[in-house]
């Protein structure tokens, strides 16, 4: 005998409501605020997350800004249980080639059937605004799931959540770059000048996640050298096997 969904109850109500979630990307910086984005909108259902947008120095092979090695994001995403769709940019980077590439991105979304596009932004308006326009005519949706929510308050719930990130780039004219390489955790939001954002919204310093609720396990890794090149200050993290060798 054939059954109708509708015939199950609750239970039916649930499976529509699983085939009908909106299938959507999430644009991965590799850091704290991506990452608690994800486990945010996973606490709030209603979402298929099927890609992990991330943009690839092409020259480097690592994480535009963030400086993160490649195999970093990988092993990230598999930790995630999501696939990573990489964005390669070309070095240097013209702000017409960032956006060739993410009409490359956006056009393989929306064959997909990926209706928005959810971003770890906290409060910058502008910012906001450039997403928003540059996804308005695409036919997919903007999402910003921690938008506004207190700097202060959002550092410490990521910690309290169990997120363990380092910083991998901070800039020298905003935070002294002893800072390179520390984990984020509550000592280090104690020592932060109090100019500088709890959170790094205004560009202060950029992280690697490597545990967290986001992820079915910890990811083991290692911090390398420190450099200051182009401006900013880096700390190379390493897979923690390659760090042994």
């Amino acid at each position: 005998m054939t059954r109708d969904v509708g015939d199950l109850g609750d239970l039916g109500d649930s499976l529509l409501a699983y085939l009908f979630m909106p299938n959507i990307w999430l644009s991965w910086s590799s850091g704290k605020d991506s990452a608690w984005a994800l486990h945010v909108l996973r606490q709030q259902g209603g979402y298929e997350i099927t890609g992990l947008i991330t943009t690839i120095n092409s020259a480097f092979d690592r994480v535009a800004m963030h400086g993160t090695r490649r195999e970093l994001v990988e092993m990230q995403a598999e930790a995630a249980g999501i696939p990573l769709v990489k964005a390669p940019l070309p070095w240097p980077c013209s702000n017409a080639d960032y956006e060739a590439a993410m009409k490359t991105v956006c056009d393989r979304a929306l064959s997909e059937g990926v209706t928005a596009i959810a971003f770890g932004d906290l409060f910058l308006a502008d910012i906001r605004a450039y997403r928003e326009q540059q996804l308005q005519g695409t036919g997919l949706n903007p999402l910003f799931p921690l938008w506004q929510i207190p700097t202060d308050q959002l550092a410490r719930q990521m910690i309290h959540g169990g997120l363990r990130a380092k910083l991998v780039c901070v800039d020298p004219k905003q935070l002294d770059p002893k800072f390179t390489g520390r984990d984020f955790d509550l000592a280090l939001l104690s020592q932060l000048p109090p100019a500088v954002d709890p959170c790094g919204e205004n560009g202060e310093f950029h992280s690697f996640v490597y545990a967290g609720p986001m992820f079915s396990r910890d990811l083991p890794v290692a911090t390398g050298e420190i450099v200051l090149r182009d401006g900013f200050s880096y700390c190379d993290v390493l897979p923690a096997v390659a760090a042994s060798r």
